[in-house]
């Protein structure tokens, strides 16, 4: 039964042993790493969200030609078969 306790006691210190160690202040050095990684990442979801950005613009615009195209066609087709006829 002691020895049951006296476990259960060392797994406790452990896990409460393990949890301040993150919480400790972290040095300059490791701030300003992790503020580089931070501002990169940033920057790559950014240039992410641009690209799409610009793709979707492609898209609409080709769309849109596409569409000019077409309504074009069919207003020649109109103006060549409304023509007098002999």
């Amino acid at each position: 039964m002691k020895r049951i306790a006296v476990l259960i006691l060392m797994i406790a210190f452990g896990v409460a042993g393990a949890a301040p160690a993150s919480a400790q202040r972290i040095s300059p050095e490791e701030n300003a790493r992790q503020s580089r990684k931070a501002a990169k990442k940033q920057q790559k979801m950014l240039k992410k969200a641009n690209k799409k950005q610009q793709k979707a613009q492609k898209k609409a615009l080709k769309r849109d030609r596409k569409e000019n195209k077409k309504a074009n066609r069919d207003l020649q087709k109109r103006h060549s078969t409304s023509g007098v006829t002999f």
